[in-house]
């Protein structure tokens, strides 16, 4: 990744509400909107990549005890492999981190297991299905 590119993308706090878009547009296009909202939304932490004030990622965080979880991670797809997520990454760990978590994880589309292990998550348990993607749980001690 370039330098500019790490100026010219900042990561800031945002409210649920601001990454119903992209959730919706990247993860689930096909259904409902309501479908990407999560009841845990309002108790959660959740975080926006923006470049030139424009959101282009977005991922949410929630902490239960010593354990993170993240969920509805999405980057809009002229913004991917771009460093984008891997800002995203360190920013979520940091903050787990910061907020005692001992233990982040997440359930993955199988299609983007690489990503995850190249932060150390590990694969656990089986390959599950939301609706016809098959995903599966990453791990990883913090």
């Amino acid at each position: 990744m370039n330098i500019a590119l790490r100026e010219e993308v900042s990561i800031r706090s945002i409210g649920p509400e601001q990454t119903y878009p992209l959730r919706h547009q990247i993860l689930w296009p096909n259904k409902p909107v309501d479908y990407i909202k999560l009841d845990d939304d309002p108790i959660g932490y959740h975080y926006g990549a923006f470049r030139a004030d424009e959101l282009v990622a977005v991922i949410s965080l929630f902490m239960t005890g010593g354990t993170a979880h993240f969920r509805k991670f999405a980057t809009r797809p002229d913004q991917q492999r771009q460093g984008i997520g891997t800002r995203l990454m360190q920013h979520i760990e940091t903050e787990a981190r910061q907020r005692g978590a001992t233990q982040l994880w997440c359930d993955a589309r199988l299609n983007v297991a690489s990503f995850y292990q190249r932060f150390g998550m590990e694969s656990s348990g089986e390959v599950f299905f939301r609706e016809t993607i098959p995903c599966i749980k990453f791990q990883k001690s913090l």
